[in-house]
């Protein structure tokens, strides 16, 4: 009998649990460790932070589908690896810290023959001083409850338009190394849309702050693809669509820190500058979580299992090299640890080998310039890719994976809401292939033009609000949710 550890419940562990249940005969364990007793569908966070949905619309119990689907469940956090295992454990072991109330900070060491790293990031408020809303102050659309706490913000923000009071509101990134520039992207748009359906939107002043080098890069260096026989690039159809809609935007910053009212910044060029506001939506930057290894004789190996910024090293070329030496072939392929074939990272929760985006710093070194993202559709197919090969290595005896899921490999598609709403909604519709860009194959540039494509409007809104339904009804198991795609 087999028993995979998976840490983390959220898009890319949750499919890997749900696909290696399916895939596995019954005497072996799938057991799942998140501090959390929901899942979250975390895309649809910013209707949450604009009043479009509830925090019930987004998150549902993991217990009763876990139960269901003969899913042992740990409502816990992981704390420490010991990948040669421990006492008399020869496989591999993890210790979990309880959250489950009435056994909160209780410890457990569980053994595994195969562990899955799921645990997506540490939301680094830290990073800046000031930044958050639970010892800062700025708001934030990361977790439902944060969600919630900046709609009732906007309602004030709202309210004080009404009565004829000017406001400005800040949405963008917290920090030079940010990542989910998608979303505060999102999250300005729909801000925008609000006040502008309630006719407030002439005495509101909307600004996007963030580390971008130009509009439209999104952490994936932009994009080019063709539009009416030309080609054009994200870059200028994004930037029309902030004239369009009166978003002033400041790029290539850095939030220094925020106090009550003010956010202070410096640009690459090594300027200073401070912003007021009313109201401040600014994303942290990421960190892998404080998760400790230790070898058979208890010997600290932190240092060789993660990387610096807490992400755990996997199938990657992590060699130093400069932005015109990187290639395709650094990013992973199989997410396996290349000391312990028996372990493997996926999603937010792996390290990756270098930025997407062409990195940037300022003369004193401070890096402005988006971390790669990872989430949604690649974290999704990775933790499916995962899952196969943990099976075949199972049933199979396997010694290697045989799936691989490289970001340098798939393609994906983003459908980002610009303003909710059934008649009068917009969102941008986007499809890259590759994610990473291979300039080998692709000299131009860098992807395949014909499959990478951008659009906006109404029908991209009923999409994105057609795949939140579907992919809430995926994580629930229900009948036929292995035939919806990744």
């Amino acid at each position: 009998m087999a028993r995979v550890v998976i840490l983390g419940a959220g898009i890319s562990g949750h499919t890997a649990a749900l696909h290696l249940r399916r895939l596995l005969k019954k005497q072996h364990e799938v057991v799942v460790v998140s501090p959390s007793p929901d899942y979250n569908w975390i895309p649809s966070n910013i209707w949450v932070g604009v009043g479009r949905m509830k925090t019930g619309q987004v998150k549902f119990p993991l217990a009763p589908v876990y139960r269901k689907k003969k899913i042992d469940f740990r409502q816990a956090k992981a704390v420490a690896i010991w990948p040669e295992g421990a006492g008399d454990n020869h496989t591999g072991a993890v210790d979990i810290e309880y959250t489950l109330p009435g056994r909160e900070g209780e410890r457990q060491r569980l053994s595994y023959d195969f562990l899955v790293n799921a645990t997506g990031p540490k939301l680094n408020f830290a990073a800046t001083p000031g930044l958050g809303p639970d010892a800062g102050f700025s708001l934030s659309v990361c977790t439902p409850a944060h969600a919630e706490q900046t709609a009732a913000r906007l309602v004030e923000v709202i309210k004080k338009l009404e009565s004829g009071e000017r406001q400005r509101l800040v949405v963008g990134v917290g920090h030079g190394a940010c990542t989910c520039e998608g979303a505060a992207f999102e999250y300005a748009f729909n801000v925008e849309h609000e006040l502008r359906v309630r006719g407030l939107r002439d005495r509101a002043e909307v600004v996007y702050l963030t580390n971008e080098y130009e509009l439209g890069d999104f952490g994936v260096g932009g994009m080019s693809f063709e539009q009416d026989g030309y080609v054009t690039s994200s870059q200028l159809w994004t930037e029309s669509l902030f004239k369009e809609r009166g978003v002033r935007a400041i790029l290539r910053a850095h939030v220094q820190r925020v106090e009550p009212g003010k956010v202070f910044y410096e640009t690459l060029d090594g300027e200073e500058d401070a912003l007021s506001f009313d109201f401040a939506m600014l994303l942290p930057p990421f960190r892998g979580q404080e998760l400790e290894a230790f070898d058979r004789a208890g010997g600290d190996i932190t240092s060789e299992l993660f990387a610096a910024s807490g992400f755990m090293k996997v199938d990657a070329d992590y060699t130093p090299k400069g932005y015109d030496e990187w290639q395709a072939a650094d990013w992973p392929r199989t997410y396996v640890s290349p000391k312990y074939p028996n372990v493997f990272a996926i999603g937010i929760a792996f390290a990756p080998p270098h930025p997407i985006s062409r990195p940037h710093s300022t003369s004193s070194g401070t890096v402005i310039s988006p971390a790669p993202p990872r989430t949604g559709m690649p974290s999704a197919i990775m933790g499916r890719q995962v899952a196969r090969s943990i099976a075949d290595m199972v049933n199979k005896g396997k010694g290697a994976p045989t799936h691989t899921a490289s970001m340098a490999e798939m393609g994906a598609g983003c459908v980002a809401s610009a303003g909710a709403g059934i008649m009068h909604g917009t969102a941008a519709s986007m499809t890259m292939y590759p994610i990473v860009p291979d300039h080998g194959k692709f000299p131009d540039y860098g992807r395949n033009i014909k499959q990478t494509t951008g659009e906006i409007g109404l029908a991209g809104h009923w999409m994105k609000h057609l795949l939140h339904h579907m992919f809430i009804y995926k994580a629930k198991a229900r009948p036929g949710w292995s035939f919806i795609p990744e």
